[in-house]
C-alpha cells in the first residue's frame, strides 16, 4: 500500500513537471516571437511609419490584441488547442508590432539590461509561487484593487501629466505585477490537476496559463524599464 501511494505520489509530481514545462515552453515561445517581430518592425522604416504614423492602424492593434486576449481567456474552454495555440502566437506576434517602439524611446542597451533585471525577478518569484506551501487565495483581492487603481490613475494622468502619479503607478505596478507572478504561477500548478488524463485540455491549460504568465513578464518588463531604461537622446 504504502509503495502504491508512494508511486502515485511520484507520478503525479512528474506530471505536474510535465505540464509546468510546457506552460514556460509556450511563454517562452510567446517572448521569443514578440521579441523578434519587436526587433523587426523597429529595423523598417516603412513598417514604423505604418503603424506610428497612422493611428488607426496603431489603435487598430490595441483592439485586436485585446480582443484575442478576452476571446482566449474567456472561450478557452471551447476552443480546440490547436486554435488556442495559435491565437496566442498571433498575439505575441502583433504585441511585438506595438512594443517595437520601445527601440525608439530607450537604448538597446538598456533595454537589454533592464530585460535581464525582469527576467530574474520574474523567475525568483515564480520559484516562490510554485514552491511555497502557503496559499496565495488571499493576494488576488488586494492584486485585482491594485491592478485596477493603476490602470486608473493611468487614464487619469493622461489628462493630468503629473510626473508624481507617474512614478506612483510605475512603483505600484511593479509591485502588483512582482505579486501578480507568484499568485499566477501557484494557480498554474493547480491547473495541472484539472487536465490530467485528458491531453486535450493540458494542452489547453499550458496555452492559457502561458498567456498570464507572459502578460506577467511583458507588463512587469514595461514598468521596469521606465525606471532602469536608459532614454534616447
Amino acid at each position: 500500500m504504502n509503495n502504491e501511494v508512494y508511486y502515485q505520489r511520484e507520478r503525479t509530481a512528474e506530471l505536474q513537471s510535465e505540464f509546468i514545462r510546457r506552460v514556460y515552453n509556450w511563454m517562452g515561445i510567446g517572448l521569443a516571437t514578440t521579441a523578434l517581430v519587436a526587433m523587426f518592425t523597429a529595423s523598417s522604416q516603412s513598417m514604423l511609419q505604418l503603424i506610428f504614423a497612422t493611428p488607426m492602424v496603431f489603435f487598430g492593434l490595441i483592439a485586436v490584441e485585446l480582443g484575442l486576449v478576452i476571446a482566449l481567456s474567456a472561450a478557452i474552454n471551447r476552443l480546440q488547442a490547436s486554435t488556442a495555440a495559435l491565437m496566442f502566437f498571433i498575439y505575441s506576434a502583433l504585441n511585438g508590432l506595438t512594443l517595437s517602439a520601445i527601440f525608439l524611446a530607450y537604448t538597446q542597451a538598456s533595454i537589454a539590461s533592464t530585460f535581464f533585471i525582469t527576467a530574474g525577478t520574474f523567475a525568483a518569484m515564480s520559484i516562490y509561487g510554485y514552491s511555497t506551501k502557503r496559499d496565495l487565495t488571499s493576494w488576488r483581492s488586494f492584486l485585482f484593487m491594485g491592478l485596477i487603481g493603476i490602470i486608473l490613475a493611468s487614464v487619469v494622468n493622461l489628462f493630468l501629466h503629473s510626473e508624481s502619479i507617474y512614478w506612483v503607478v510605475t512603483i505600484g505596478g511593479v509591485l502588483v505585477f512582482v505579486g501578480l507572478t507568484a499568485y499566477d504561477t501557484q494557480k498554474i500548478k493547480e491547473m495541472a490537476y484539472q487536465g490530467f488524463g485528458n491531453a486535450e485540455m493540458e494542452r489547453k491549460g499550458a496555452v492559457i496559463g502561458a498567456l498570464r504568465l507572459y502578460l506577467d513578464f511583458i507588463n512587469l518588463f514595461l514598468l521596469l524599464l521606465r525606471l532602469f531604461g536608459g532614454r534616447r537622446e
